[in-house]
């Protein structure tokens, strides 16, 4: 419990919770927008599932801090390119996050309204699966990042801990402000692409400053937002409307 009387680890503490805040602002688009595929009255407890277990997993690994220092070690080189196992994980997990966004994109823009899937309809567990296997790619980078700002754990948990919390109070009014405002769905699947780009250029050791990628997402929700309370303004139209695809009822 010395941390308690550093100063170090309280400023410390403060940034890690913005950061473990603004990651579970990212989960909380993604499950919102791979809930929505699933039948209404299952939504609210796979986003809560998710959040919970998202967050449980950040905790174990920040209690396999160990573990996940060693994936910085290089384990193979391409030419001049050098990869380790986190390098390989954000590969995949940025190629994984561009292939939903793109797919998602491309159902919304061009699917048939009302359309019946041939295929079969996503499960809570198919879900929250992607949900885990995305936010271990997060977690792993957040991981790493913790244990340069501190190296106290306790202080590393209790971030994520009061990080959960706030998502699970936020998680509602985020889902419904997504899904009733359809082109801020397109902009959250367009921050989606572009961390997904990130991730594959850090994969390739092309470091790039968070906050030039915050910074960016920030500026387009504020214009987002200025467009939403100016159409708020203008007499009532029709919104753009992007197409869904009907969910069978569970024994179709």
């Amino acid at each position: 419990m010395d941390w308690i009387s550093d100063p170090t680890a309280w400023s410390a503490l403060a940034a890690l919770l913005t950061l473990e805040i603004v990651l579970g602002v990212d989960n909380v688009v993604f499950i919102s927008i791979l809930a929505s595929k699933l039948p209404v009255e299952e939504q609210q407890k796979t986003r809560r599932i998710g959040i919970m277990a998202a967050g449980g997993m950040r905790v174990l690994l920040l209690l396999a801090v160990g573990w996940i220092i060693t994936l910085k070690k290089e384990l193979f080189s391409v030419g001049s390119v050098g990869f380790s196992g986190k390098e390989l994980i954000l590969l995949a997990g940025g190629l994984f996050l561009i292939y939903k966004a793109t797919k998602e994109i491309h159902h919304k823009l061009e699917g048939d309204e009302g359309e019946k899937s041939s295929k079969t309809a996503p499960t809570v567990a198919a879900v929250l699966v992607q949900v885990l296997l995305l936010d271990l790619v997060f977690s792993i980078d957040s991981v790493i990042t913790a244990v340069g700002m501190t190296t106290y754990v306790p202080v590393m948990v209790i971030a994520v801990v009061v990080s959960i919390f706030i998502m699970l109070g936020a998680s509602g009014a985020i889902y419904r402000f997504v899904n009733a405002h359809p082109s801020v769905k397109m902009l959250a699947l367009a921050f989606l692409l572009l961390i997904g780009t990130t991730l594959i250029a850090e994969g390739f050791g092309q470091k790039i400053p968070k906050g030039y990628i915050y910074a960016a997402m920030t500026f387009s929700v504020f214009v987002e937002v200025l467009n939403i309370g100016s159409r708020r303004r203008k007499p009532r139209v029709d919104p753009v409307h992007l197409r869904e695809t009907v969910t069978a009822p569970k024994g179709d």
